[in-house]
């Protein structure tokens, strides 16, 4: 028989104003990240520029842009810990939310680099502060299902996003993203710093958002690098798969055309409904490695079915991008475990900036990508970099200490 008490005390913590706020936060943070790659040919088109000048210049905004979350991560996460986690909840959503709003009304590509720049050092802050907050304040036991559930709500906000266009102009698009942040600010205003973080500020002896850190003791190093690796599959998925499956579409046979908005758009939706189940998994296996593992290993069939399955069909297609959506659902799993694995005065810096890591080796994966194209063609490019990404995040997850039943209350030396 359950206990009453016991599980009106858990819906209390996971409906608690850290874990709504949170989850809203990142559900407008993803609606602005991924907002660009939805508008970038409906505004360059209108900006003047010609098909070729808009792939060229569309590459330069989205590089920009990660450059913007890289730089912002580390920012942030040396925030967080300094001056606390509410700090950069509260920045960085003003700086995206002014940023976005801005780029409603641009009509140069220069300053348009420029506010997808600032935008995405804004954009970098959100999560892992957010993730932070709810790992702190949430007993052990329900870390994974509120963090799950932040991720879970959050990332709907690629779906609202696409709609959004489909429904309203690229300009009222940016509007929209920052209204809703704006809105966002009146919610956070009754939210209360980490406790933790509190009795960590009063240390006046202790180092707080050393990033530097990370790099000064091998075994940090180690512990660092792993958790970005356990990560190298999500954006492989949305980066690549995805990303380039109007590419892929091609070189299946399909004769429809394949848009790559729509199979990013489904992707979110299974990515959306995975984190909330790894959240559960975790907590009914106790257990965060086995959790990731079991969801990687899924991805991992799902990608070999997308690529060498024969799949002939628009419809086919997009329901794959939701399997392997739904695959890389770990990703608040993944950011719950790289704050888990660091002490209160670095949390925030290790959860803000390794997810912007994964984000950031896009790049090289599009570079591995387009440099194996000539040569062995799309899926087998595909499949070699699929190859690589899961077998580092095999390895990782394999060989990172589990943190389930990890008391969160320590100090990094």
């Amino acid at each position: 028989m359950t206990n009453p008490t016991k599980e009106k005390s858990a819906a209390a913590y996971l409906l608690s104003a850290p874990v709504i706020v949170a989850s809203l936060g990142y559900f407008v943070d993803i609606y602005d990240l991924l907002l660009f790659g939805i508008v970038r040919i409906p505004s360059l088109t209108e900006l003047g520029l010609d098909e070729a000048a808009v792939s060229r210049e569309g590459a330069s905004i989205l590089n920009w842009q990660m450059t913007g979350l890289l730089l912002g991560g580390i920012l942030w996460g040396v925030l967080g810990d300094k001056k606390g986690r509410l700090s950069v909840l509260f920045g960085s959503i003003i700086t995206y939310s002014v940023a976005n709003f801005a780029c409603g009304f641009v009509h140069d590509v220069t300053i348009y680099k420029a506010l997808r720049f600032i935008a995405g050092i804004g954009l970098a802050g959100e999560l892992g502060a957010g993730i932070t907050l709810v790992s702190e304040s949430l007993p052990k036991r329900l870390r994974a299902i509120g963090t799950s559930l932040v991720a879970g709500v959050g990332l709907l906000g690629a779906v609202v996003g696409y709609f959004t266009v489909e429904l309203f102009s690229w300009r009222n698009a940016y509007f929209i993203g920052g209204g809703m942040g704006i809105l966002l600010l009146f919610l956070r205003v009754g939210v209360f710093e980490s406790g933790m973080f509190h009795t960590m500020k009063e240390k006046h002896n202790v180092a707080k958002g050393n990033f530097l850190s990370f790099f000064t003791k091998k075994s940090r190093l180690i512990l660092y690098l792993k958790c970005i690796g356990i990560g190298l599959p999500t954006w492989y998925v949305i980066g690549i798969l995805a990303t380039f499956s109007n590419e892929f579409g091609k070189a299946l046979g399909i004769s429809e055309a394949i848009k790559p908005g729509l199979a990013v758009m489904w992707c979110y939706v299974g990515l959306s409904a995975g984190d909330l189940v790894s959240g559960l998994i975790s907590y009914w296996l106790e257990s965060r490695k086995r959790a990731v593992a079991y969801m990687m290993i899924f991805t991992a069939i799902g990608t070999l079915i997308y690529l060498y399955a024969g799949i002939n069909t628009t419809t086919g297609l997009y329901s794959m991008c939701v399997w392997i959506g739904f695959g890389i659902g770990y990703w608040a799993m993944f950011v719950t475990i790289g704050a888990e694995q660091f002490g209160t005065n670095v949390r925030a810096t290790a959860a803000t900036t390794i997810p912007n890591m994964v984000r950031g080796t896009v790049v090289l994966m599009t570079t591995i990508y387009a440099t194996l194209k000539p040569y062995v063609f799309e899926l087998h490019a595909a499949g070699i970099l699929g190859l690589i990404c899961f077998g580092i995040g095999f390895y990782c997850i394999k060989t990172i200490p589990e943190t389930h039943h990890k008391d969160l209350d320590f100090i990094e030396d």
